[in-house]
């Protein structure tokens, strides 16, 4: 049996980024031929959303040649009423009763504004549902407290503890898989005590500029460890371009060879560091960032942050030239030898202010 894992989409409008990642995943599912897409919480961003995008949802989620299971995340807890019609293949987990499939038993707990005793309460009552002769899998929507969190990781949600369990409440119950959501930031898993894996997949698109890098799903075929497969969808990519001053190069053939790098669904958080010689690339601090705005223009989410500094002065001091030439004429590697520069420059720029 094969299962498609994600969570966290935050679904706010027709035809935009968020609901193009969900069309992508109806998509995965077909190719990968799986039997199971399982959702775990916060499909929609607002209940009001949910209102908005059902007509829409039910002709998604119809004629897929899977099964859809939901479960409500804290975000959508109100989105899915009992009577609510998703579509032919939608099914809402909205109690503990448990879903077969063969051999394989599926159970959700969905989400609730409770406390950790209250979780553990819960947890324990799934004995009477669980069985010895299937796989169980769990689907749950919270905060594993066994991994270390920032607020960060969970979007924007503030403060407040989110349904939080221990992984010792699973320990004596037979449960192979938890297929978690409400941790946004990378995809991440757990070996419990019992043996069983606490997967988080990460948001499939991302939410918040702190969800950066290709964004991924998990691929699960029952009975093997959690799979990664990675999504061609919106992410936000973090990235550092710094300049090397003792390069005889115009950094703007740098800038355009690492922007031929980047996902082309990539929207770069980007930095320019390091050093440059404008007596030596014929460029000025000021025409340089006029460059840089071309390149930035389109791909970055924002103003990049230049934070690389002219140093044509320091390079032309009699001392840094003396240091240089005795750095240069040593047994160190290449490596060590720039970082020594390095130092230096760093050193003389603090000593110059």
């Amino acid at each position: 049996m094969k299962i498609l894992h994600t969570a966290d989409m935050h679904l706010r409008g027709l035809n935009d980024e968020r609901w193009k990642t969900l069309e992508k995943l109806i998509d995965v599912g077909k190719k990968e031929k799986i039997d199971v897409l399982v959702i775990s919480g916060d499909l929609f961003d607002e209940g009001i959303d949910a209102e908005r995008l059902r007509p829409h949802i039910r002709e998604l989620f119809s004629k897929t040649g899977f099964k859809i299971l939901i479960i409500p995340g804290n975000h959508d807890e109100g989105s899915f009423e009992t009577g609510l019609y998703f579509g032919e293949d939608a099914i809402v987990l909205n109690d503990t009763a448990p879903q077969d499939f063969g051999d394989v038993r599926i159970i959700g707990i969905p989400y609730e504004s409770i406390e950790s005793e209250d979780v553990f309460s819960k947890i324990q009552s799934l004995k009477t549902r669980l069985t010895e002769d299937k796989t169980n899998i769990l689907i749950y929507h919270g905060e594993l407290l066994d991994l270390f969190f920032s607020r960060e990781d969970f979007g924007d949600e503030g403060q407040k503890r989110y349904m939080p369990i221990k992984a010792s409440y699973l320990d004596n119950l037979k449960i192979d898989y938890v297929l978690a959501g409400h941790f946004h930031t990378r995809f991440d898993v757990k070996r419990l005590g019992n043996g069983g894996f606490f997967i988080y997949p990460g948001s499939p698109i991302s939410i918040t500029k702190a969800e950066t890098g290709q964004r991924k799903v998990n691929l699960l075929t029952v009975g093997k460890p959690p799979n990664e497969y990675p999504l061609d969808t919106l992410h936000y990519e973090k990235v550092l371009i710094e300049f090397d001053p003792f390069i005889e190069r115009n950094p703007i053939e740098f800038v355009k060879e690492a922007f031929q790098k980047f996902h082309p669904q990539a929207k770069i958080l980007l930095t320019f560091g390091g050093y440059i010689n404008s007596k030596q690339i014929g460029i000025s601090e000021s025409q340089l960032v006029e460059q840089l705005k071309v390149f930035a223009k389109g791909r970055c989410v924002e103003e990049p942050s230049y934070q690389f500094s002219d140093i044509k002065k320091i390079l032309d001091n009699d001392l840094f030239q003396s240091f240089k030439q005795k750095v240069e004429s040593s047994d160190y590697d290449e490596e060590q030898k720039k970082k020594m520069l390095r130092i230096a420059i760093q050193a003389m720029m603090e000593a110059l202010t």
